[in-house]
């Protein structure tokens, strides 16, 4: 029998039900719309559009008129979505917005203009979203800008804004008062729009409390598994689950060099295994330092991440070649690769390589 020599991607679209209906019920009286930008942060928009309409969704959002193509086109005509993308209008993508019927998130004075000359020749409003900068600085009109719209309506004249937006910069940190004073200030821009729905809170914000979820919520990473804190939360299922198999199992000595480099030195006489994945199949290398992965029901301290090469220490472990060791998933949480590697489960998950063979779980 041959033995695997490939990493595994398992992507669980029940585990994905099961946040979506966890994020749901976080935020009763609201819509919660997924965000599946970064092709479902890369674990596949086309079947994550279409489970989660399943499961409820009419809304989605994305960031390229590209990925809003895709996803229409991947939910075909009897899944009638909203789809909104979060790059709005940018220059000559007008008549492509319209014939997805993709709804822009205007973010910028620029682009409401082009939007409103656009729509001044369809002989009727275009739908579109407006999005509000109030404290990251990345996106987004200002306030100001905002209430010089207000009183000059006629600015907005060919324009059906059905959504206020904004987007929160520290809602992982819910004691920081920047999220108090972003809320502070998108209440008083709500007001300026008051026939259009709002929208604050993305994964982390669903949780800092009824005042900050409106009438849209729109959950992004926690639907795929990620804490809305940036740590495991028991609440939350992994929906990717990375494996690849054991090709050897070596022997080092005290005092040997492994990988490139002279900089990682063993220490004692350490037993390895070599697992066939590296960072072409999307791992983050800065992991090696403090990463793990999940081996015969206990963490395994990663020694090196190479392109194609994991060592993982394995100590006297009984292992054979071929077994599976999990590098990614329910016990290697994502949020504990991501902290190992310096960054955010956002960027693991958008990592991920097509390299790795995928599985898919549940009904699509």
């Amino acid at each position: 029998m041959a033995l695997p020599s490939s990493a595994r991607l398992t992507i669980d679209l029940d585990a994905l039900a099961h946040n979506y209906a966890v994020l749901r019920a976080q935020a009763p009286g609201a819509e919660a719309a997924p965000v599946v930008k970064g092709d479902g942060y890369g674990l596949g928009a086309s079947p994550i559009g279409r489970r989660l309409w399943a499961e409820g969704a009419r809304s989605f959002f994305v960031a390229r008129l590209t990925e809003g193509e895709a996803l229409r086109a991947a939910l075909g005509p009897d899944r009638p979505a909203v789809i909104y993308v979060l790059d709005g209008m940018t220059s000559g993508t007008a008549p492509r917005l319209l014939a997805a019927d993709l709804t822009p998130s205007l973010t910028s004075v620029p682009q409401i203009e082009a939007a409103g000359s656009f729509a001044s020749g369809l002989g009727r409003p275009l739908a579109v979203a407006l999005h509000i900068d109030t404290g990251m600085n990345r996106q987004g009109i200002t306030p100001d800008q905002a209430v010089a719209l207000a009183q000059s309506r006629d600015r907005l004249a060919n324009l059906e804004v059905g959504l206020v937006m904004s987007h929160l910069g520290s809602a992982p940190e819910p004691q920081s008062p920047r999220n108090a004073r972003q809320l502070e200030r998108f209440a008083a821009v709500r007001k300026l729009f008051p026939d259009a729905r709002a929208s604050l809170a993305a994964s982390a914000g669903v949780f800092l409390g009824e005042d900050y979820r409106f009438e849209m919520v729109r959950p992004g990473v926690s639907l795929y598994g990620g804490g809305p804190e940036e740590r495991p939360d028991p609440r939350l299922k992994a929906v990717a689950t990375l494996e690849a198999p054991i090709l050897d199992i070596r022997n080092i000595e005290a005092g040997e060099t492994v990988g490139y480099g002279d900089r990682r030195v063993v220490d004692r006489p350490t037993r390895v295994a070599v697992v066939a994945a590296g960072y072409a199949d999307g791992l983050v290398r800065a992991a090696k330092a403090a990463g793990h992965g999940w081996y015969a029901g206990a963490p395994r301290p990663f020694l090196i991440v190479t392109m194609d090469l994991i060592l993982v220490e394995i100590g006297d472990t009984p292992a054979g070649l071929g077994d599976m060791v999990e590098l990614m998933g329910p016990n290697a949480h994502i949020d504990d690769l991501a902290a190992a590697a310096g960054t955010v489960a956002h960027e693991c998950l958008v990592r991920l390589s097509p390299r790795a063979q995928r599985v898919y779980l549940g009904q699509v």
